[in-house]
């Protein structure tokens, strides 16, 4: 039986990839009382193509809204492995969003914006979060965006 989160993902044409499993030493994610704490989800596309490059260089805000679209989709596949269901997601209640990007690029939050808006547009009022968007000089396989949440678990 499909979930209320998955229907609504099907009905956006949207498709959840395969969790993807840490490229280090740590966890994807980890349960401590009604939270989960999903570790940074990169900008990996289901078919496995990572957009690259520094936003203000090498990517448009554009392109960079759909690697943190990408990175959306990657934690919500983890809230999946880790919860059974992502109908058991209570609240996203914070995604912090880090772009790959030059020194005078100053439009992160346009690019986390990919991210979040997602968020909303398949958890309507329980994908509305706190957020921070922050600019670094680079992410793990030169990747365009990094976006790790923190959610409320249902029930």
């Amino acid at each position: 039986m499909t979930g209320t989160i998955e229907a609504r993902l099907a009905e956006l044409g949207l498709t959840l990839p395969a969790a993807p499993n840490p490229v280090a030493n740590y966890v994807p994610f980890a349960i401590s009382g009604n939270l989960l704490f999903i570790s940074g989800q990169i900008s990996k596309a289901a078919d496995g193509t990572v957009v690259t490059g520094a936003l203000g260089r090498d990517v448009s805000v554009e392109t960079g809204q759909q690697a943190a679209r990408h990175c959306a989709l990657n934690i919500l596949a983890q809230a999946k492995s880790a919860l059974g269901s992502l109908d058991r997601i209570g609240q996203v209640l914070k995604l912090t969003g880090f772009v790959n990007a030059t020194a005078d690029f100053a439009d992160h939050p346009k690019v986390v914006n990919g991210a979040s808006d997602l968020m909303v547009e398949v958890l309507g009022d329980k994908g509305r979060h706190t957020r921070a968007a922050v600019g670094v000089s680079s992410l793990p396989l030169n990747c365009a965006v990094e976006v790790d949440a923190i959610i409320a678990i249902a029930g």
